[in-house]
């Protein structure tokens, strides 16, 4: 099926991707013009209103698919609170152990020793434990989990096994950082795009993409929102920063993430019907990442 094929065309597919990179690539271009750090004024405001890009995606999908009157996606999974959220807790310890495990082994190889020392400084500056851990959760998880996996997952499921769903999702994620590289102060921007850490942190987006797949498809967005979260906090305290352990990283989680998915079959989804159905009205809607 091709990318254009109507049963993406039906399902908002191409309405996300379109909604999603023009508000954060739009935003971002400010930042750029604007220069500065990205948490000082007035840049902060379009880099920060730049990472809800697939959020708002999401919700605009949502209302178009709300308007029509269409089912849910097939392979969509709930996010109303059940027995599927205790899938969350599991999966949040796993993937920070991802980001731990490949500490130790940088360390083990002669690469620089897990150190807390930075990431301590980090929560200084954030204003506190609470403070810091608020500001991991929304600039990223729930910023981008409700597009990213909550909308585009599920839609591209239509026609692919989530393997194939995992990766190409990983690509398009990865593209949608680079400008990134170019706000002075972010994470990238110190990497360099050219460059192995840039390199590495690009590559990373992919298992990444596999893993809250993995995990969305278990206990649906509040599950990804997990393992986004449990990465993201994970490396931001270790100060993960060294190409070896970069790389490292990347190992790991990619051996995890396609164990996962061997070992595991694929979660019956809640959505109920074939993506046939998207092409066919309904009377039935449901929440707003769906």
């Amino acid at each position: 099926m091709s990318f254009s094929s109507p049963v993406r065309r039906e399902s908002g597919l191409a309405l996300f991707w379109v909604v999603a990179f023009t508000t954060s690539w739009a935003c971002w271009a400010v930042a750029i013009l604007l220069g500065g750090p990205p948490m000082s004024s007035p840049t902060v405001i379009p880099y920060l209103l730049g990472g809800f890009g697939p959020v708002l995606g999401a919700i605009v999908v949502r209302v178009r698919r709300a308007r029509r009157r269409e089912p849910r996606p097939a392979h969509s999974v709930s996010s109303r609170p059940g027995v599927r959220w205790f899938w969350g807790l599991p999966l949040l310890v796993l993937a920070s152990a991802t980001v731990v495990a490949a500490a130790f082994l940088a360390d083990a190889l002669g690469g620089p020793p897990p150190s807390l020392t930075a990431g301590q400084n980090l929560i200084t500056t954030a204003g506190g434990p609470v403070a810091f851990l608020v500001g991991m959760l929304i600039g990223g998880p729930l910023a981008e989990e409700p597009g990213w996996r909550g909308t585009a997952f599920p839609r591209l499921r239509a026609s692919m096994s989530r393997l194939q769903a995992g990766l190409l999702l990983g690509v398009v994620w990865a593209v949608w950082h680079l400008p990134l590289f170019f706000i002075p102060g972010t994470v990238q921007a110190a990497f360099g795009l050219l460059s192995w850490g840039g390199l590495l942190f690009t590559l990373s987006v992919i298992p990444m993409a596999l893993l809250t797949g993995y995990a969305y498809e278990r206990g649906g967005v509040p599950a990804s929102i997990a393992v986004h979260f449990g990465v993201n906090t994970t490396i931001a305290l270790l100060t993960v920063t060294s190409p070896l352990t970069q790389a490292l990283v990347l190992v790991v989680q990619t051996v995890v993430a396609f164990g996962l998915l061997r070992l595991t079959p694929p979660a019956r989804p809640s959505g109920g019907r074939p993506a046939e159905a998207l092409l066919r009205p309904a009377t039935v809607t449901r929440g707003p990442s769906e």
